[in-house]
């Protein structure tokens, strides 16, 4: 499809002249003498590219140019100048246009600058493209759950995606898809079309990823032999994930509350204040407010960070998703390994159901994909999936279940549920060899939750 372009000049012999050589380059070409006239061609054709005079009867250029990124924000537009105008052409660059030509110029030179301008709308066509794609594979409507609480999550970060620079706290454990859920929100935000970094602080020592967030001066330290700027700096705009938040060290906890009190930050080495245009979005598998009560994390950080807390529950305790999410990854794996899987014997689902799936809906994936590849029939039968998920319920620790317990009051006092409860727990934990990981996952409940009540029990006693 051939590129559009508007002259405006006020110059008929000049208007006449370059739409004929553009026209012979193969533009579209539509022609203006006035501002007055472009206007309705720019918010009603909205051309690629708009050749600007800076001097116009009546309205003049620069106010073209800015009623023009008004009406189509997308035209790139030049301006033309004589030479003693050059600092009108100047004043236009800082409101957005994309360069200036000098009268008189060769036609073969506003090609070729027409030409590097088209090199920017097509990357400017692949970014649009690509955030597109990234917006349908992250929707809100794509995500499997058939769980209560997680469409609560989900709808939670529905509308914290609405808010341009909400501060949200991802908790969860591994697994569950806390990064999934945060490319969501960036999606599905007024910021999507800017970009999406994402960093794992856990992956990083102290040093490397403090210069990775702020960047750094030359002569900062050792080898900093140049410039370089931070993801800070390059997420401006959009969106900076922070995994593992938890794993950061108390001086750079202290420069992240800055970024999130001030918006501001210094690259390490330098003296010059930057301004933070950046939502965060920072994510955890452990509780961080128990890392407060520990003093292993700030707790002026931890309430920065917590303005819309969103917890996503791990998959054993909605039960209810395991086969509808192992049933899409089905469908997406039939594409990718060209297979034509059309679902699990009653017999699979009830062990997929069953099992806990500590690795969560990571584990859950890699376990659909290896069993894809190794199963020769086209529905899983319970003998196809791996050992593991087979063996669970034969292998998991025999706990007497509470009707065996003996209900009758001992005297005049019957047992009270607490105790009741604190014998089972007792049990349990006994059955799993003081397992406590594994103890609360019989128990349903989540391991912070258990060692709440433990630490409660050793106080009464």
């Amino acid at each position: 499809m051939p590129y559009s372009v508007l002259i405006v000049d006020d110059e008929a012999l000049t208007l006449r002249t370059l739409g004929r050589a553009l026209g012979d380059e193969g533009f579209e070409v539509f022609l203006a003498m006035s501002g007055e006239e472009a206007l309705p061609i720019l918010a009603d054709e909205k051309p690629d590219f708009a050749l600007l005079h800076v001097v116009l009867p009546a309205m003049d250029g620069i106010d073209v140019l800015r009623q023009a990124k008004v009406s189509s924000s997308a035209t790139i537009i030049l301006m033309m100048s004589a030479y003693h105008m050059v600092d009108r052409a100047v004043e236009a660059m800082k409101l957005g246009a994309y360069d200036y030509l000098i009268k008189p110029f060769h036609v073969a030179d506003m090609v070729n600058t027409l030409q590097r301008a088209a090199e920017m709308l097509a990357l400017r066509v692949r970014v649009r493209d690509t955030v597109q794609n990234a917006k349908g594979l992250y929707d809100f409507g794509r995500v499997v759950t058939m769980s209560p609480v997680m469409r609560e999550v989900l709808e939670m970060a529905r509308r914290a995606a609405e808010s341009e620079r909400t501060t949200i706290l991802i908790q969860g454990e591994s697994g569950t898809g806390k990064e999934v859920l945060a490319k969501a929100i960036h999606y599905n935000s007024p910021r999507a079309q800017m970009p999406l970094i994402s960093l794992n602080c856990a992956a990083l020592p102290d040093t490397l990823l403090e210069s990775e967030l702020f960047g750094y001066e030359p002569g900062a330290f050792t080898d900093a032999r140049r410039r370089k700027e931070g993801l800070i700096e390059k997420a401006t705009g959009g969106t900076l994930f922070l995994d593992e938040i938890g794993n950061t060290s108390p001086s750079l906890q202290a420069k992240l509350l800055r970024v999130l009190e001030e918006g501001t930050f210094m690259r390490l080495g330098g003296t010059k204040v930057i301004q933070a245009n950046v939502r965060i979005i920072a994510a955890t598998n452990a509780l961080l407010k128990e890392a407060v009560a520990k003093g292993e994390f700030r707790e002026d950080l931890y309430y920065r960070l917590n303005v819309l807390p969103l917890f996503i529950p791990p998959l054993r305790e909605r039960k209810e998703d395991v086969v509808p999410l192992a049933l899409d990854f089905i469908g997406q794996f039939n594409k990718d390994l060209k297979k034509s899987f059309v679902g699990f014997t009653p017999a699979a689902a009830e062990l997929l159901k069953n099992y806990p799936w500590p690795g969560n809906i990571r584990e859950l994936r890699n376990v659909i994909e290896r069993t894809m590849i190794l199963c020769k029939e086209t529905e899983i039968d319970a003998a196809d999936l791996p050992e593991e998920v087979r063996d669970h319920e034969a292998s998991s620790p025999q706990v007497e279940p509470l009707s065996a317990y003996d209900l009758s009051p001992t005297g005049d006092q019957f047992v009270t549920l607490s105790e009741l409860e604190d014998h089972y727990i007792q049990d349990v934990l006994n059955a799993t060899g003081q397992n406590k990981t594994h103890a609360a996952r019989i128990l349903g409940i989540h391991p912070t939750s258990l060692m709440r009540r433990l630490k409660k029990l050793q106080e009464v006693t």
